[in-house]
């Protein structure tokens, strides 16, 4: 019978680490044919927008999608896990905590196939829901010492910092200005809703990796144009969902300064078949949009340790 994970069962199972895992075995399995992923398609309302990503992983046994509606009142997430042979349906999770994790793992399977390995300090703009994820991400996957985050709401701030230096071992630190975040990290993080670029380029330092994790519309941007056309690598998790969704490359691509050939994914990297950093100086850019593959690897395992530990629910379906 189907399982029915809550918010509070997946807490108990997921980790950094386990996200990490599986979100990069979902983008190897991208690049090796062995996937298939839709980008994103939103039925739009007045008062509520419906969002449906879908996507396989039959190397791995299973298909699903995640369905969520974004609302004043609030956001509600499911993800439907079904077995790739049967058809049968094998959970149904909430999910608002897994993609806030996985999309901060994420983050950091993009910091260790692009970030230099030496990368110590990190800056990270936000301190909502997402940038834990994106923090917690990043300080499992690199040799992090410090992260400063910078966020408009001083006393949201510091609750921030001090829950997750906490969670992760690591200093997270306010950052004083968006210059400060910025000057002196080997890494950024952008997790906002930001219509404007958060930062100056000239304020990167040479060798710099961005995540930049926010700008999945149109009106979003994240990055100054000037720190795209210093990359190197412009790596995304899907070419055709990059070029859907990812408001800080839209301008660049309608504009001709960027092209969709210079657009490198992620898991092409990690199979070897794409080239990624290749000098310390270099700055590199990875453009999150998500993906329903991301969902479905993370969920596969949460299922898995959930019935190990007696969690969750039977549903009366098939």
């Amino acid at each position: 019978m189907a399982l029915f994970l809550s918010e509070n069962a997946v807490k108990q199972v997921l980790t950094a680490t386990m996200a990490l895992e599986a979100v990069e075995s979902a983008h190897r399995d991208l690049a090796l044919g062995q996937a298939q992923d839709t980008p994103r398609a939103r039925t739009r309302l007045p008062q509520t927008v419906l969002h449906v990503l879908q996507g396989a992983l039959p190397a791995q046994g299973v298909l699903g999608y995640k369905a969520y509606t974004t609302n004043r009142s609030g956001n509600r997430f499911l993800v439907h896990l079904f077995d790739a042979a049967s058809g049968s349906l094998l959970a149904v999770i909430e999910a608002d905590y897994l993609g806030m994790i996985r999309t901060g793992a994420a983050s950091g399977v993009a910091a260790r196939w692009l970030a230099r390995p030496d990368t110590s300090v990190a800056g990270v703009f936000g301190a909502g829901w997402q940038a834990e994820g994106h923090v917690r991400g990043i300080c499992a996957a690199m040799p992090l010492e410090l992260v400063k985050v910078f966020s408009r709401n001083a006393e949201k701030l510091r609750a921030f910092c001090e829950r997750l230096s906490g969670m992760t071992g690591v200093a997270v630190v306010p950052a004083a200005s968006a210059e400060d975040a910025v000057r002196g990290s080997d890494l950024i993080g952008t997790v906002t809703t930001a219509t404007q670029p958060l930062f100056d380029a000239e304020w990167l330092e040479p060798g710099t990796h961005i995540n930049a994790a926010g700008s999945n519309a149109l009106i979003r941007q994240e990055l100054p144009e000037a720190a795209l056309r210093r990359s190197a690598v412009v790596a995304v998790d899907s070419v055709p969902t990059a070029l859907a969704e990812a408001g800080d490359l839209l301008p660049l691509l309608e504009k001709g300064r960027l092209h969709a050939r210079q657009l490198v994914e992620l898991g092409d990297v990690i199979i070897g078949r794409h080239v990624g950093r290749t000098a310390a100086d270099q700055v590199t850019v990875f453009e999150s949009q998500g993906m329903a593959i991301q969902d479905l690897a993370v969920a596969l395992r949460v299922v898995a340790a959930a019935r190990e530990r007696g969690l969750g629910v039977e549903l009366p379906l098939q």
